[in-house]
């Protein structure tokens, strides 16, 4: 079968179309006939040789967290899904057995990791981490959930907001935060949501931010954001000097979410704000399997229609990681295999 690997850990030049065994399903496992398979920035880091996740001996190597397919071979002792079943795949990997499995949330096991492997015309998969997909839910639709929506809504219910609440998302025109414009605006949540770019901002403002702003200087957006109101809670992917920017304008008890390190994997802050203000910085990984099965749900009623900037064949994976380099996008990029 085909697969879209890494050969070489330098950009999307790394990425070629190679033939590979296709799996058969051990004890506990699926094996999926892959539809669609987005990508993250988190495979564009492994790809950029700037994850300690993988590195030469591990290549040819393939990607792909968010796996939409159709089952269709099981293993020895699966009894939750059935060949023939369309489904989504929550890529969690945790151990089982640590005390956070043990008593939840799943995603703060000790030995989490992730699935990789959907860029493929096939996948094999643990069984119990497929989440049936109802017939009005398109594969590409679905596609898009597992790793920015599902980070983004477990943020929300991290930040604790309730409808009325003020959220401010700085990056709003990436992946996380176009995820948390939509959601919030579910949620019956005002946001705020900032962008270099004017045309993107017009269409988050599309999508249900209440209030844009444009620039990305953070001494700027500090008095925009002021001028507007203390946001409730913050909505952080960037990291860097955003994370100060969030302290700053929050009300006295925010919370701020933290999940991403685009703009610097290190943030000064003021600790006098943080306590004396009782603001809270919260750290937050992916989500539970349960908020997957919500955001299928919602997707399912009509309640969210996440946003899709374009699909790519597998054949031309390279030319979708390039496109995600250049931020050439608003919105999931997703690869069919159709």
């Amino acid at each position: 079968m085909r697969a879209a690997a890494f050969t070489d850990l330098i950009g999307p030049d790394g990425v070629e179309i190679i033939d590979v065994d296709r799996p058969d399903p051990g004890s506990g496992e699926a094996v999926v006939d892959v539809d669609a398979c987005s990508i993250n920035h988190h495979d564009l880091w492994i790809l950029n040789g700037a994850s300690a996740m993988v590195d030469p001996t591990d290549l040819p190597f393939v990607t792909g967290l968010d796996v939409v397919g159709v089952v269709d071979a099981v293993g020895e002792g699966v009894t939750g899904v059935a060949p023939g079943d369309r489904v989504v795949l929550c890529p969690n990997e945790t151990c089982g057995t640590c005390r956070f499995c043990r008593e939840g949330p799943e995603n703060l096991c000790e030995n989490y990791s992730l699935y990789h492997g959907g860029l493929a015309e096939a996948a094999c998969v643990e069984a119990d981490r497929l989440i049936p997909l109802p017939q009005n839910v398109d594969a590409t639709t679905a596609a898009a959930l597992p790793t920015a929506y599902l980070t983004a809504y477990h943020m929300l219910r991290r930040a604790d907001v309730e409808p009325g609440d003020l959220l401010f998302v700085p990056g709003a025109t990436g992946g996380v935060g176009v995820a948390a414009i939509q959601l919030a605006d579910v949620l019956g949540v005002r946001t705020v949501g900032t962008s270099s770019s004017a045309s993107k901002l017009e269409t988050v403002a599309a999508l249900g931010a209440d209030h844009t702003i444009q620039g990305t200087d953070p001494d700027d957006l500090r008095d925009a954001v002021a001028a507007i109101g203390a946001p409730d809670a913050v909505i952080n992917h960037l990291g860097g000097a955003y994370t100060q920017l969030g302290l700053d304008v929050m009300r006295r008890g925010g919370r701020m979410v933290v999940c991403g390190r685009t703009a610097g994997p290190i943030s000064e802050i003021d600790i006098a704000n943080l306590f004396r203000g009782h603001k809270r910085v919260i750290g937050s990984t992916m989500g539970t399997q349960a908020d997957l099965e919500r955001l299928v749900d919602l997707v399912a009623a009509g309640d969210l229609d996440p946003r899709i900037d374009r699909t790519f064949p597998l054949e031309a994976t390279a030319d979708a990681f390039a496109t995600m380099r250049d931020r050439d996008t608003l919105g999931k990029l997703v690869v069919t295999t159709a």
